[in-house]
């Protein structure tokens, strides 16, 4: 007899299944189907399937949510990086405010762990669900939607939920017209001199490289193919990257623009072991805020996107009766070099 528990299927493996969309899936388990004049045939194929594989947690959830629990959630990407944790402290503070109780979790950049994290969330019948950066944000909705929990994006848009995002082509405007402005007009700095290193194909990164191809040939006039090397949200992947450039060319660019503290720590890896003469000349600009890298010994100037706006927009939007699904921009901060801003941390009580 095999003893393996058998795992509960999501949305996502009944639609591959019954080889019917997600959406589809969702109208036959909530009952709306025959709203949306879906075949009873396909309706009664989904149905057997559920009950075949078990798929029960939604449909509990959907019965415990006829009380209000007072839990409130918040799904990250990732807990190790100052921008999502700070996040996470923004966000708890308002929760508490409200008299709500924080429910933090992070699902690690997978859009099936996204989703069973999110089934699981429901399952302890939280009011509200705040999705941030996810890789799959219909899918989440997918989700929230069957059990009629409320739920809104930040920091990554969604097609199908409100959205709260930093005005990411703006913000990484000004990060370019920083750089390039940084070196004058004695000494200006040349197209081939500067390099963007991270990023992957999600909206933020795809908006900051629109922004930096467009404003790098606007103000240097030229903008070599080669200009981005694209390393994803790994520091590993990153330092790889450092090091294939260097001993293609045996130097570092004059200036880089670093898409993310996360590639930030990618390129502090190359560094490390390596002589301080090296980036004597080195002029950088990071797509994240932290204070301690504002005092490295080379100029870094950095973009801080606003938290405390992104939250306290999102908590506006979910209160609000259900509208068609808009995306909204909230201005980023440039951080001149040596800066050190205050942030969520302030806010709390001295207990000493």
């Amino acid at each position: 007899m095999d003893q393996r528990v058998k795992k509960k299927a999501t949305i996502y493996d009944l639609s591959v299944l019954s080889g019917s969309s997600p959406s589809t899936v969702s109208a036959v388990l909530n009952g709306t189907w025959r709203k949306r004049r879906i075949k009873e045939s396909t309706a009664q194929t989904i149905l057997g399937l559920a009950e075949l594989h078990q798929y029960t947690t939604n449909l509990q959830a959907r019965g415990l949510r006829r009380s209000r629990s007072g839990l409130v959630g918040l799904m990250l990407p990732v807990h190790d990086n100052r921008y999502f944790s700070s996040m996470a402290q923004t966000f708890e503070g308002h929760v508490r405010s409200r008299g709500q109780c924080p429910v933090v979790v992070s699902a690690s950049r997978d859009p099936e762990e996204e989703r069973r994290t999110a089934e699981t969330l429901i399952s302890y019948s939280i009011d509200q669900l705040f999705i941030v950066g996810a890789t799959d944000p219909d899918g989440v909705h997918e989700v929230c939607e069957l059990a009629g929990l409320r739920h809104i994006n930040i920091d990554l848009p969604g097609a199908k939920a409100h959205s709260v995002i930093s005005d990411n082509y703006q913000g990484a405007r000004m990060l370019t017209e920083a750089i390039i402005r940084h070196f004058g007009n004695d000494d200006p700095l040349r197209p081939d001199e500067l390099f963007l290193f991270g990023g992957r194909n999600d909206h933020a990164s795809r908006e900051r490289i629109a922004a930096f191809h467009a404003t790098k040939k606007a103000l240097l006039g030229a903008d070599p193919d080669d200009g981005v090397q694209s390393s994803g949200y790994s520091p590993d992947i990153t330092l790889r990257a450092f090091e294939a450039f260097y001993q293609c060319r045996g130097k570092l660019p004059r200036a880089l623009f670093i898409n993310s503290s996360i590639n930030m720590e990618g390129l502090l890896r190359f560094m490390a072991g390596r002589p301080a003469e090296m980036f004597s000349e080195l002029v950088v600009g990071c797509y994240d805020y932290d204070p301690f890298g504002s005092f490295l010994p080379f100029p870094v100037i950095m973009v801080r996107q606003n938290v405390e706006a992104m939250i306290t927009k999102a908590f506006e939007l979910i209160d609000e009766p259900p509208t068609a699904p808009q995306t909204f921009l909230i201005a980023p901060e440039l951080v001149q070099p040596r800066s050190a801003l205050k942030g969520p941390l302030d806010t709390l009580k001295d207990t000493d």
